[in-house]
């Protein structure tokens, strides 16, 4: 690919369009010298050709060695850049992102304080009006796998369209609603729109960066989910306290809707198999406004003769064409969740990584509780005590984040392996699991000594600050810790990001719907310092799963490499072995004597 055609690829989804493109290169200079100037239409199809060249699937800058960061080819410098979004467009997307990330677990959180007065209001028990909670996490599980799904076959834009509409009507039932069973339903649902912004922020962040700067990526993508469950309490409290219980679901309706505008107008389609690196467009339909504004000016400067080397419609057409032939629409499948899981490797991370978040919510969901029983707090008192934790959850992501791109590059370098910025780089014999593994368990560690000591101060019931200092440790150490295996994940599974996070989230959610259900009778019948221990236990003893990823780890994802690799080669051949039948069956035709 010349240089030429790396220019014309940027300009292609630049919001700003600058005038590159129209910079003649050096290449250009030589060519024009010998004579060979191509006229508009060759220089369209010669564009064309060079998009085409990222839906190449037997092309080595195609979307399967760019999107599969253990590549069978080493990376060529001169390849197109993994992806062509701006440093200001991809924080953009991430921002978007991380805000979308915010609803499901601010909506879990969010009526906490008012869970008393909901059992009131529908003269149910406590035991009953917790269902909801529960309901809540296991279609926080379930819905992912399908969104993901979506996500990963029709593009990112979509999905999150589809369930931010599910979402907002959900939340406009539940502030009209008059029964329990229309509430439990309306929850279910409520979940089921916004728990699939969490596998689509891991898919995203997969579409526009790579391995060796993913940490800090995925770190701001995350912030929004880690932060919403210690905030979430505090605006519950405030309105229902103050305004009533149906304006805290007329408040994320009105969240919801705020942020849909500025997305629908600004947010671009990020999805590799709908629009490469980002060079090309993505179908009308999946265009946002400043999308579609930026296509018409360049439809328009085609007709300039100095502006000949933006690509045409038709050249864009044609890219679009050729994506469209390797995607293949379908139903969203749920059960390619299982597949995921099934991986050895996969399998054994997913399992501890819930053993985090199920320590996690159980010291949230335990919190409210507690603090009424010891200090004798209200909802508005309670919602306040969790600002330490969501302080602490806020600062991991990006501070962990830096640690692991810090890490990849000194691992690389001990590794002898070059990393390219921006390109995708070949992972086949580094160390991948040690290098994230490397960040995590010290904070795990840390996180379960605090675990461990808050059961303690909690069952000798200290001076409020003791809990709270704990509270920030255990919300920085175990989002951290947790936010470190996640990316681990991504990097492990490259092909199906969202799929993948969506594997994550339905074994954390099922298992912390399980955890939050029991730690009240766990808390009565053990008392609150052996009920921690017990928790920090557990933890401290699947630990060794680690180990065994970073001993056998490498050879398990070498054998899943190999395995994609054949059948996608399996699967080439099968298509040019129809293509060869199909031509010589016309071939064959056309030698037939037509009738006078």
């Amino acid at each position: 690919m010349t240089s030429t055609d790396l220019a014309t690829l940027t300009s292609l989804h630049s919001i700003d369009d600058r005038p590159v493109a129209t910079v003649p290169s050096k290449e250009s200079e030589i060519t024009n010298k010998k004579g060979r100037q191509q006229d508009g239409e060759a220089e369209s199809i010669r564009t064309a050709s060079s998009l085409s060249s990222l839906t190449d699937p037997d092309s080595q800058d195609g979307e399967d060695d760019e999107q599969d960061v253990e590549s069978l080819h080493n990376v060529q410098t001169n390849s197109p850049p993994f992806s062509s979004f701006t440093v200001g467009q991809k924080r953009f997307i991430v921002l978007m992102v991380a805000i979308a990330g915010f609803f499901s677990p601010l909506s879990a959180n969010i009526y906490f304080p008012a869970l008393n007065t909901l059992a009131e209001k529908f003269d149910v028990s406590s035991a009953t009006i917790n269902l909801t909670l529960t309901s809540y996490m296991i279609f926080q599980g379930l819905a992912p796998t399908i969104f993901g799904d979506l996500s990963d076959m029709a593009g990112r834009r979509p999905a999150y369209i589809i369930g931010f509409a599910v979402y907002i009507g959900a939340c406009i039932g539940m502030a009209l609603c008059d029964s329990y069973s229309a509430l439990l339903i309306l929850r279910c649902l409520q979940s089921s729109g916004s728990s699939g912004t969490i596998a689509l922020g891991s898919g995203v962040v997969a579409d526009i960066a790579t391995s060796a700067e993913r940490g800090v990526w995925m770190g701001w993508a995350t912030s929004g989910p880690m932060i919403a469950p210690a905030l979430a309490p505090v605006l519950g409290g405030i309105f229902a306290q103050v305004l009533g219980w149906r304006w805290i679901f007329w408040l994320l309706v009105i969240l919801a809707g705020a942020f849909m505008i500025p997305f629908l107008i600004t947010y671009p389609e990020t999805g590799r198999n709908v629009v490469g690196n980002g060079s090309i467009p993505p179908q009308g339909w999946n265009m946002s406004l400043l999308n579609y504004l930026q296509v018409r000016k360049q439809a328009r400067s085609n007709r300039e003769p100095s502006l000949r080397r933006i690509p045409s419609c038709e050249s864009t057409r044609t890219a679009q064409e050729a994506l469209r032939k390797k995607r293949k629409l379908r139903i969203p499948n749920p059960l390619n969740t299982l597949h995921v899981i099934l991986e050895k490797d996969v399998g054994l991370l997913l399992f501890y990584n819930s053993m985090i978040y199920c320590a996690f919510y159980d010291v949230i969901t335990s919190f409210p509780n507690l603090l009424e029983q010891i200090y004798g707090y209200n909802a508005l008192q309670i919602g306040l005590c969790f600002l330490p934790f969501g302080i602490g959850s806020l600062f991991a992501p990006v501070g962990v984040g830096k640690l692991m791109d810090w890490n990849f590059r000194r691992t690389a370098q001990k590794a002898g392996l070059v990393i390219v910025k921006g390109k995708t780089n070949d992972l086949k014999d580094f160390p991948l699991e040690r290098c994230r593994i490397e960040i995590a368990l010290p904070l795990i560690i840390i996180g379960d000594i605090a675990l461990l000591c808050y059961g303690w101060i909690m069952h000798m019931e200290t001076n409020l600050a003791a809990p709270l200092v704990l509270q920030f440790i255990m919300g920085f150490t175990l989002t951290g810790g947790f936010n470190a295996l996640s990316v681990m994940l991504i990097d492990l599974y490259p092909l199906a990001p969202a799929t993948a996070t969506a594997a994550n989230n339905l074994v954390r959610c099922l298992m912390g719907a399980g955890a939050t259900a029991v730690i009240d009778y766990m808390i009565d019948a053990m008392g609150r310092g052996w009920c921690f221990t017990f928790i920090a236990a557990v933890v401290a003893f699947m630990s060794p799963v680690l180990w065994v990823l970073q001993r056998w780890g490498p050879k398990w994802r070498e054998a899943r490499r190999t395995r994609i690799a054949a059948q996608q080669e399996k699967e080439r051949r099968e298509e040019a072995e129809v293509q060869a039948a199909s031509a010589l069956a016309q071939d064959e035709i056309d030698d037939i004597p037509r009738e006078k």
